[in-house]
């Protein structure tokens, strides 16, 4: 992702994603692998690109279940894979990144609709 992110200058130097919808989410090997870092190291240079940044709000409520292991936070939906990356992201974590790509689908759009 970082060779990625850095060969995007282009794309910062021409402007070409201010205004644009990013969000990030992520997956570990462990329940405290470093997700919300992850997700949240990753908002700077989105924000360097001046991209509005879009995270999975509690009005999904599925990230605050206790009675199962759930990957994600309000910064961006989650999945846990497993040391050896063999685990397969559970139902809730498929609806939080459901969730949040609708969310920033629904974001998008209103934003589009309002350059026209």
């Amino acid at each position: 992702m970082k060779q990625f992110l850095d060969a995007a200058g282009g794309l910062w130097a021409r402007n070409a994603l201010v205004g644009k919808v990013g969000a990030v989410f992520t997956s570990s090997g462990t329940q405290h692998g470093g997700q919300e870092a992850t997700i949240l190291s990753s908002f700077l240079p989105l924000l360097h690109f001046g991209m509005i940044v879009v995270g999975l709000p509690y009005k999904f409520t599925g990230q605050m279940s206790a009675t199962e292991i759930v990957g994600g936070s309000p910064y961006g939906a989650g999945t846990i894979a497993g040391p050896d990356g063999s685990r397969v992201p559970e139902q809730i974590d498929r609806d939080g990144a459901r969730f949040q790509g609708e969310h920033v689908a629904r974001i998008a759009s209103r934003l589009f609709a309002t350059e026209e």
